[in-house]
């Protein structure tokens, strides 16, 4: 299928991004949008953010590791806390098992 089927292209821009990497990235916009090009894109060798300033690239997001519900509990409430609750609900079990 040759362009006479398809229609003329658009005429391209190339933009470059560079990543924290170094890496250079080098996508294709159509000319009458390049100027709403994104202001970051991923690199697509490392995955970090790439900006179009090669001098000043964008920092790359910190993952934060998988956290357990007990994990996000701890970060809530204190050992103290903890206690507590736990104590609570002890007694409240063992009321319930002393009227039966």
């Amino acid at each position: 299928m040759g362009e006479a089927e398809r229609g003329d292209a658009a005429p391209r821009v190339w933009i470059s991004y560079w990543c924290a990497n170094g890496h250079e990235t080098r996508p294709s916009f159509a000319e009458e949008a390049a100027a709403e090009a994104p202001a970051t894109w991923d690199c697509p060798r490392c995955g970090f953010p790439a900006g179009q300033d090669p001098e000043a690239p964008p920092s790359p997001t910190r993952n934060e590791p998988y956290k357990t519900h007990l994990a996000y509990v701890k970060e809530r409430r204190s050992e103290e806390d903890g206690a507590a609750i736990l104590d609570e609900a002890l007694a409240a079990l063992r009321a319930r098992r002393g009227r039966r």
